[in-house]
């Protein structure tokens, strides 16, 4: 994979063998707080980890408070100098995102990076108990609600430090919806409606002129847990994986648009391998704003 990345580096100097550390190598994060969500393992936990490195005040939502304990013991052993604050977060359940942001608020802490990872995907077809398709519900609805309401707390955050605020969404490559197949037409529809998001997000960010950016990322093909509950299609995904990328190469598109000083003002566009790529037609992103707006109000969770 190696000589494929050093063939195909970009602008930045970076491609998809380039891993997290190397990416951010000199990047001072002192100042900045960044919330991180699915930092238990893999990706997440790894760019948690490198933006604590650099600095970086990490907040890390966890469904088990225990857990996300260890995963700070774990992040703190390497770096004695770490600062990790761990909070309890369920994406899956909108009275959780609602309750953590209200918390999140309390604490009156500042918010300069916004990282949403977390997210499934799986091949059987699973639903809430109130029959929202679970896909759909952890990679759009939990991001785009606790965006909105985190939104106020990071334009604060920018006015104050005087710094980029930076808002990042993982949305795997962006396929045509598929109708033959029910539940990954839930994973792909999730999936376009958050890059729909980011490029509304942006516009409207611009409109107010508030120095915050947003973007969307594709981490590429990485040996994670992500398909672990997937049955043979997760399992044929978690072996493709394996003859890619590792963790740290995964985390770094994440780090270098989070962190990165190259990427100052750059917003909007879809990132693969630390590098642009073509993003989605805007036509329907204002729509399907209002449309979620509208959806998660009716929803009782």
């Amino acid at each position: 994979m190696a000589w494929i990345s050093e063939k195909f580096r970009g602008k930045y100097g970076f491609g998809a063998s380039s891993a997290a550390e190397d990416i951010t190598k000199g990047v001072d994060g002192t100042g900045l707080t960044a919330i991180v969500t699915g930092a238990t393992s893999g990706i997440c936990l790894e760019t948690a980890r490198v933006l604590a490195l650099r600095e970086v005040r990490v907040v890390i939502p966890v469904i088990d408070l225990e857990s996300g304990q260890k995963v700070k013991r774990s992040i703190v052993e390497k770096i004695p100098n770490a600062k990790i604050d761990v909070m309890q977060l369920d994406i899956n359940s909108l009275i959780s995102v609602r309750k953590f942001a209200s918390e999140y608020r309390s604490k009156g802490l500042p918010l300069n990076i916004l990282i949403l990872n977390g997210g499934i995907v799986t091949s059987r077809f699973s639903q809430d108990k109130d029959g929202l398709n679970l896909q759909f519900l952890s990679n759009y609805y939990g991001n785009f609600l606790l965006t909105n309401l985190l939104l106020d707390t990071m334009k604060r955050s920018v006015k104050q430090s005087r710094k980029e605020g930076r808002i990042v969404i993982l949305s795997p490559d962006i396929h045509r919806i598929n109708e033959e197949h029910p539940n990954n037409a839930h994973y792909e529809a999730s999936e376009y409606s958050t890059a729909l998001h980011v490029m509304e997000l942006t516009r409207r960010l611009k409109e107010e002129g508030v120095n915050i950016t947003a973007d969307c990322l594709h981490l590429g093909v990485i040996a994670t847990n992500l398909a672990e509950r997937g049955g043979y299609t997760g399992y044929l995904y978690g072996a493709y994986n394996r003859i890619m990328k590792n963790v740290p190469q995964g985390a770094a598109t994440t780090c270098h648009v989070a962190l990165n000083p190259q990427v100052h003002g750059i917003d909007g566009p879809y990132f693969s391998d630390n590098n642009f790529k073509d993003a989605p037609d805007p036509v329907s992103a204002k729509d399907i704003w209002d449309w979620t707006l509208r959806k998660i109000d009716q929803m009782n969770h």
